[in-house]
């Protein structure tokens, strides 16, 4: 399903464009979706709708067979990137599981906002991304996804939450929709 409009209190939720993340091998490139996600980010600014802004600083404990990381990272991993220009009235979450919703005060600030739809960017798009928006999704929230402003660590997961994944959950479509959208919807 594509992008069809943008409820009138309409969230952008970034997830992990941070230092550590961004510098790490993508799918596309990383770079692209910064801009991509700062492009929303003012957008969104402009129009008066709220921007949160998620990092990551820790990974859930328990048992996997693939490494990863669950202990702290180091200070400059989790900053986040300046083209995002992060500004006093976005809203911050860090968090420390795959989802931006577990254990954060995110679903408590979007309610107090009025919220009821996001739209999502970051990296990457199969694990922070996809986690976020199944929680996102079992709360009631609408959401749409900006498929270019999100990447993955491997092609075939990115190409699996956007193929069968999200349109289960949400909407889609690319940045310049949702721009257009924000303007049509705010005119």
């Amino acid at each position: 399903m594509a992008l069809t409009t943008l409820d009138a209190k309409t969230a952008l939720v970034v997830i992990d464009l941070q230092q550590g993340i961004v510098a790490m091998p993508t799918a596309h490139p990383a770079a692209q979706v910064v801009t991509h996600a700062a492009a929303l980010a003012e957008a969104f600014r402009r129009h008066g709708l709220p921007v949160v802004l998620v990092n990551v600083a820790g990974g859930a404990p328990g048992r996997a067979e693939q490494a990863r990381p669950t202990g702290n990272f180091p200070p400059e991993f989790t900053d986040l990137m300046p083209e995002l220009n992060p500004q006093a009235s976005d809203h911050l979450v860090t968090k420390r599981t795959w989802g931006a919703f577990t254990n954060t005060d995110l679903e408590a600030y979007l309610r107090e906002q009025g919220v009821t739809q996001i739209v999502l960017a970051g990296i990457s798009t199969s694990i922070g991304i996809e986690s976020t928006a199944r929680f996102a999704h079992e709360l009631g929230f609408n959401i749409a996804f900006a498929v270019d402003a999100m990447t993955d660590l491997h092609l075939d997961a990115h190409t699996n939450s956007l193929t069968r994944i999200f349109p289960r959950l949400g909407e889609t479509g690319t940045t310049q929709q949702v721009l257009a959208m924000l303007e049509q919807t705010r005119a």
